[in-house]
């Protein structure tokens, strides 16, 4: 398929629809779309009309630009997509949206880490729950060296939300002996903040 050209004033449209996704102004941003509007033309930090609509979970605006052709894994200039800030933000909803759209699950933020990392160290459990319908890689390891199952430890308060996070990863496969990079592993570290539950969880899976 050929690579639509757009004229200049489709393009400045484009930030116009930035504003009004960001806004939440419908209206606008249907006139907007039906006049043929530029739909990935990045405004200020790199944001594109979807990534606008994803930070506000205007999921309104959200089925108006994914069904004009809104791509959910184009990145602003911190590498956050509409995909992976529902991750971090706890959009659920949003982040059906975007699997439905052809999210890719393995595509990673400024940390190299996952959209199911980013989900584990805040406990977002249902955002968990659907990641592990995908294919993401479980022991996937960021840049500082941790994968979900630490970050949901090291970054948790060890309260009922992170230990279901825990208790799905080890269940879908997370190696639970799997160290950061200073060597130490999932069950030094839950010991070492007196996670009770974490620690027989751990145990239990084979964690030393």
């Amino acid at each position: 398929m050929a690579k639509a050209i757009y004229s200049e004033q489709a393009r400045k449209d484009g930030l116009h629809l930035i504003s009004a996704s960001e806004k939440g102004d419908v209206e606008a941003v249907k006139s907007l779309l039906e006049k043929g509007v530029y739909i990935h033309a990045q405004g200020k930090e790199g944001v594109c009309a979807l990534v606008a609509a994803a930070y506000k979970n205007n999921l309104e605006i959200v089925d108006l630009l994914i069904a004009a052709g809104a791509d959910v894994n184009m990145k602003d200039n911190s590498l956050q997509s509409a995909y992976l800030i529902s991750t971090s933000d706890g959009y659920t909803e949003l982040l059906k949206k975007t699997l439905e759209a052809g999210a890719d699950v393995h595509c990673t933020d400024s940390y190299n880490g996952t959209g199911l990392i980013r989900a584990a160290d805040r406990g977002h459990v249902e955002i968990i729950r659907e990641l592990l319908k995908t294919d993401v890689r479980v022991n996937h390891i960021n840049r500082i060296g941790w994968t979900a199952l630490l970050e949901a430890i090291i970054l948790g308060d060890g309260g009922e939300r992170h230990t279901e996070v825990v208790r799905m990863l080890v269940a879908a496969g997370a190696d639970v002996n799997l160290p950061d990079k200073d060597g130490v592993t999932p069950l030094s570290h839950a010991k070492s903040r007196g996670f009770n539950e974490i620690i027989g969880i751990l145990e239990n899976s084979g964690g030393k």
